[in-house]
């Protein structure tokens, strides 16, 4: 996966028809959903540390299998990224998934975890899922589709960013501090706290979801992975929004994400940047 050319940025219009490939993402998410609540909240959950110090469940892989499974018969020639096992294909058709995002939630039997699916065409994101089942709360958008999210009433409703204008007036989510200080970034965060009217830690996909929903104008974090992110981009920008990296660029790749409402983008980068 590699950040998109000049010519085809993650807003760059879409020429195809992206249906059928929202529709078996759907169906995805209810694969994975089903495997992931098999095991939620389990006394005997087995939860391993990965080479990387972070943690990994049984409900992790089983989730990501599930996904791949249905894939494997309905996409054999798509290629598939998924964080527990890899990359496997070369197509410039992808799928990008995270199964259990926020798994430290999900293995404190804490409801706030995301599966996370996508597919990127020629490097860029057309189609996102954000599976929430443990709270009954999914989101999903496809380039020229909209994005939306399911309601109470079981019928869908089309996000759409907020319109707030100014920084003093806006709402943020920064995930942590943690995250702020390894990348060497506390200064731009004290900085963007100090200008807005409200600031929070909401953590993982959940604050993209309340951006996309008008709740919020701005979430940043840094150390992501592509399949943290992918899913995202498309329901953030269906929503009216602006998805890029820390440094402004269309990147999935940087290790790190911006999202705002648009309006406010440039005028957070400047504030972020300004020292």
């Amino acid at each position: 996966m590699t950040s998109p050319s000049a010519a085809s940025t993650f807003d760059t219009p879409f020429e195809g028809d992206l249906q059928r490939d929202l529709d078996l993402a759907l169906r995805l998410a209810d694969a994975a959903d089903a495997a992931s609540m098999a095991r939620f909240d389990a006394a005997d959950l087995d939860v391993r540390l990965k080479a990387d110090a972070s943690h990994v469940t049984e409900a992790d892989l089983a989730t990501e299998r599930a996904i791949r499974a249905l894939l494997e018969t309905e996409r054999p020639g798509d290629g598939i990224f998924g964080e527990e096992y890899g990359i496997t294909g070369d197509s410039a058709r992808q799928w990008i998934i995270d199964p259990i995002d926020g798994t430290a939630n999900y293995l404190k039997g804490i409801p706030m975890w995301t599966t996370l699916i996508a597919l990127a065409i020629d490097d860029v994101p057309r189609v996102g899922v954000a599976s929430q089942p443990a709270i009954g709360r999914r989101w999903w958008a496809a380039t020229g589709h909209g994005a939306w999210t399911n309601t109470p009433a079981g019928e869908p409703r089309r996000l759409a960013v907020s319109t707030v204008d100014a920084i003093a007036d806006s709402s943020v989510s920064f995930q942590s501090i943690a995250q702020w200080r390894e990348a060497g970034k506390l200064e731009a965060l004290e900085r963007l706290t100090a200008s807005v009217w409200r600031d929070r830690g909401y953590g993982d996909a959940w604050p993209y979801m309340l951006l996309a929903e008008g709740r919020l104008e701005f979430v940043a974090e840094f150390g992501v992975k592509e399949y943290d992110i992918a899913a995202l981009v498309p329901i953030v920008t269906e929503a009216g929004g602006k998805f890029t990296s820390f440094e402004g660029h269309d990147s999935l790749s940087d290790r790190s994400s911006l999202a705002t409402n648009r309006t406010l983008h440039a005028a957070y980068l400047d504030l972020l940047h300004s020292a």
